[in-house]
């Protein structure tokens, strides 16, 4: 095991009926906030109400953002980072799953920023100050809710591209799980795909054969992905079952997985935002396709760790690598994800596009080893 160095600052309230707390926790940070949210859904099913309400009794006044789509754009951010400082906000709430709050995360860095928000994206710049951000979930999947990272998909370029930095984590973050009882059973299970892949990123591309402790709390969390989306899906209002998942969703993106793990990278996500940027499927669905074929892809080199998931997580009787990949692949395809191209209507003619425009975040993420005849070759197992 690495040395390692984990803080979290991020302060999650957890559970029923938490969704009040909002109120004071903005406060502590300003009292003009700009609401970020996505759709018309929270108008819809009361949630927006409630935070209104707490931000309203706790003497917070509410400048509006919505409209923030599954896979963000910069010309939203800007928008509100135009907001921001016109009416001189000084902390930015998210309500909603990981969209809203990379979105706000980005607005919140680039409303002081004498630079453009881009410019942290491509590595011009560093983020050396932020607004502070507080979260209502309303989505279990992306994790962003305790940790310092965001996405945004440039929507002139079709570049989604990551940034990072410690002033990026949340101050506090409300996990009420029953705010989750109203996603549809397509979005539960993407969530699902979205949190296994964040854990299978750290799992198979870690260089360190001896870190027992992590590798069994990652194999717990994937169990318990499947577990409880599967709950949810029987269930919608399943709370026990939308609490696993919620929570499975935040630990394996929160720094806790990766410690101790050394050097590790993010080879599927830096595809899978190359079919979301270029195509707009949800992040999820897109992660749903990559994971079993990079997984594949790397059955030579990985074939004994990958053995070892299925024994510890499918349970098989001894070590199969070829089927635990399949094992994953059909449970993704049995909740109702995509594990094809076409099932997200991407035709296998456009895989040396998608390979071109993954290559450009290969670089910025340093993942020199990946040529564009890789990428495409993870891509053809997407069939």
């Amino acid at each position: 095991m690495h040395n390692f160095i984990f803080h979290n600052p991020t302060k999650i309230i957890f559970g029923r009926g938490t969704v009040p707390a909002i109120g004071t926790e903005t406060a502590a940070f300003g009292s003009r906030a700009l609401l970020v949210y996505g759709q018309n859904s929270i108008k819809k099913n009361g949630i927006h109400n409630q935070v209104t309400t707490a931000l309203t009794e706790a003497g917070v006044s509410i400048v509006e953002h919505g409209g923030v789509c599954s896979n963000p754009l910069l010309s939203h951010v800007r928008a509100g980072i135009a907001k921001v400082r016109e009416h001189e906000l000084q902390v930015i709430v998210a309500v909603g799953g990981g969209s809203v709050i990379d979105t706000a995360k980005a607005i919140a860095a680039g409303s002081p920023a004498a630079c453009d928000v881009w410019d942290f994206f491509i590595g011009k710049s560093a983020i050396k100050a932020a607004l502070p951000v507080t979260t209502v979930l309303t989505l279990a999947a992306a994790g962003s809710e305790m940790n310092g990272g965001m996405v945004i998909t440039n929507d002139v370029t079709k570049e989604k591209f990551a940034a990072s930095g410690p002033l990026l984590y949340p101050k506090a973050s409300v996990l009420a799980p029953e705010l989750t009882f109203t996603v549809p059973p397509t979005y539960t299970a993407y969530g699902a795909a979205d949190a296994i892949a964040h854990v299978l990123e750290f799992y198979m591309t870690t260089e360190d054969d001896d870190v027992p402790v992590q590798m069994e709390f990652m194999e717990g969390l994937i169990r318990n992905a499947m577990q409880s989306c599967e709950r949810c899906l029987a269930d919608p209002c399943d709370y026990g079952g939308r609490a696993a998942l919620m929570w499975t969703a935040t630990l394996a993106l929160n720094g806790l997985t990766g410690a101790g793990l050394g050097r590790t990278s993010f080879p599927m996500h830096m595809i899978e935002h190359s079919l979301s940027a270029l195509y707009n499927v949800p992040h999820g669905a897109g992660l749903a396709a990559v994971v079993p074929a990079w997984l594949r892809w790397r059955l030579p080199q990985a074939a004994v760790r990958i053995a070892g998931l299925g024994q510890r997580v499918f349970g098989l009787a001894e070590p199969q690598a070829e089927e635990t990949v399949q094992r994953l692949r059909n449970w993704l395809s049995n909740v109702g994800c995509p594990v094809t191209l076409a099932e997200l209507n991407i035709p296998e003619a456009d895989i040396p596009r998608i390979a071109a425009n993954a290559l450009n975040l290969a670089r910025i993420w340093r993942l020199d080893s990946y040529s564009q005849a890789d990428i495409e070759a993870v891509l053809s197992f997407c069939r």
